[in-house]
């Protein structure tokens, strides 16, 4: 895994006007959470015109699929599909998800979101900690089992300021 400059690959991404929501537990740290990932994961809106966006800047960072040899880059039908485009970039690694959570999209999921200003009138969508929390227990994986009590902990503390 390549160290990751997340926040340089959230300010690409809302600097082409891609529409997209960070999910995973960047969600998390971005929201406050006392945890680390190693990549940016994201469901972004499958149309024509916003997969095109999001080539550009997968061209730019140079993302290819990782441990794929050939150094493969993901075409548009390969992100038009619901299914998970798992690349490695100059930036760090980036999980592009048509769907997640049995198969909620981009339009499923985006009033589930904050909304976060990466400053330069640039804008983020971010999935909310308590649909962070429930998506996470469905997935029922050991490491998002392991990490529902901190996020529940952030939650209960930006719900409950002392």
């Amino acid at each position: 895994m390549r160290s990751g400059r997340f926040a340089e690959l959230l300010e690409l991404l809302a600097e082409h006007d891609v529409e997209a929501i960070v999910v995973g537990m960047l969600a998390g740290v971005l929201q406050g959470a006392p945890v680390t990932t190693g990549d940016v994961d994201i469901v972004h809106r499958r149309t024509p015109e916003n997969v095109g966006r999001l080539l550009t800047v997968l061209a730019k960072i140079g993302a290819v699929y990782r441990h794929d040899p050939r150094g493969l880059a993901p075409g548009e039908s390969h992100l038009m599909g619901a299914g998970h485009q798992l690349l490695e970039s100059s930036l760090g690694d980036i999980d592009c998800l048509g769907a997640i959570d049995d198969g909620k999209t981009y339009d499923d999921l985006i009033d589930s979101t904050v909304r976060m200003s990466l400053g330069d009138d640039h804008v983020i969508a971010v999935l909310d900690l308590r649909t962070l929390i429930e998506v996470k227990r469905r997935a029922g994986r050991p490491k998002d089992l392991a990490a529902i009590p901190v996020l529940e902990a952030t939650l209960d503390e930006l719900e409950h300021p002392e």
